[in-house]
């Protein structure tokens, strides 16, 4: 699995909220960081978007995070992975920048992934994704870690 997200982390509690995850994901999750575009808003989207599929491996299952894509419960998103994972793609997950994906990127995507409508910063973005493809993961495997129990 990989993750293509434009920016580079730098701060260290976000670093190491990220690395919680990822040292306990099977099969493991490779992040690309790409440079921040730089330019105009359609030029920087445009660049982005050229560096986010270079970086997608071949035949690659692609899901981006936009907030016009589907949000999923989780362990509705833990279906989805499974299902994604059996086609035998290799999945790779998209973050875009500031300005937001290209409609290159948004037309390539095989899935579409919504936190919701809020507007959340790119590394919160990082941060919740990784927690919810452990989660995905802890689910399918019968992990308690999940508590789908409510009052």
């Amino acid at each position: 699995m990989r993750l293509v997200a434009v920016g580079r982390m730098k701060d260290k509690a976000e670093l190491a909220l990220v690395e919680r995850y990822l040292k306990r994901l099977r099969p493991r999750l490779d992040i690309v960081e790409l440079a921040d575009g730089r330019g105009s808003p359609d030029e920087i989207k445009r660049r982005e978007a050229q560096a986010i599929l270079a970086a997608c491996p071949p035949q690659a299952f692609l899901i981006v995070l936009d907030e016009a894509g589907r949000s999923f419960s989780s362990p509705g998103f833990s279906e989805a992975m499974a299902e994604w994972s059996a086609l035998g793609r290799p999945l790779c997950f998209a973050i875009g920048g500031a300005e937001g994906l290209d409609a290159a990127v948004i037309e390539r995507s095989d899935a579409k992934l919504s936190f919701g409508t809020l507007t959340w910063p790119h590394m919160l973005v990082r941060i919740m994704l990784v927690e919810q493809i452990y989660r995905a993961q802890a689910i399918a495997a019968g992990h308690p870690y999940h508590r789908s129990g409510r009052p």
